[in-house]
């Protein structure tokens, strides 16, 4: 049984939805993301904020969510995977992941995709410089970011091949 005194209240946006509910003082923000709204885009990574597989955004800046208690999102808006794309189908930045091959065993992906979104949000043409320091938060062991910094380029309508 839960003691009363560990649980708090939160009421949270989560991909425009409003979810209103208890958690537990030491439930971080990735369970309650897949075990409490069952949105599985989310990865669990490394558990220590190194990987970034994890990644969300909590009003629009990148989050590790092993890193950030549930409670803390209390008034919060979070933007995960699932809720960068408002229609069915893919944004121009998941596209260009495709065209682009940007993606291998793809447990790093999410984590990538909402990282490079917000900088396309803050710096809608960056320098590959400055991509490949928005996405140093995010562990890749497959690509070698090369085609993930094209993929990103390319969205921001700068194609680098």
């Amino acid at each position: 049984m839960t003691d009363p005194a560990n649980v708090h209240p939160v009421t949270v946006v989560v991909n425009g939805d409003e979810h209103e509910t208890t958690v537990e003082a030491h439930t971080l923000l990735v369970h309650f993301i897949r075990d409490t709204l069952g949105l599985r885009g989310t990865h669990i990574g490394c558990d220590t904020g190194n990987c970034g597989a994890c990644t969300v955004l909590v009003d629009g800046e990148p989050t590790k969510s092993c890193m950030m208690l549930a409670a803390q999102v209390d008034g919060a808006s979070v933007t995960t995977v699932e809720g960068l794309s408002e229609r069915d189908g893919l944004t121009g930045l998941q596209q260009a992941f495709n065209d682009h091959h940007a993606v291998q065993c793809g447990y790093c992906t999410p984590g990538v995709l909402v990282s490079a979104t917000a900088l396309l949000e803050r710096e809608p043409n960056p320098s590959e410089e400055e991509v490949r320091r928005a996405l140093k938060g995010n562990l890749c062991r497959c690509t070698g970011y090369v085609n993930i910094v094209a993929a990103v380029r390319a969205a921001a309508g700068e194609v680098s091949e």
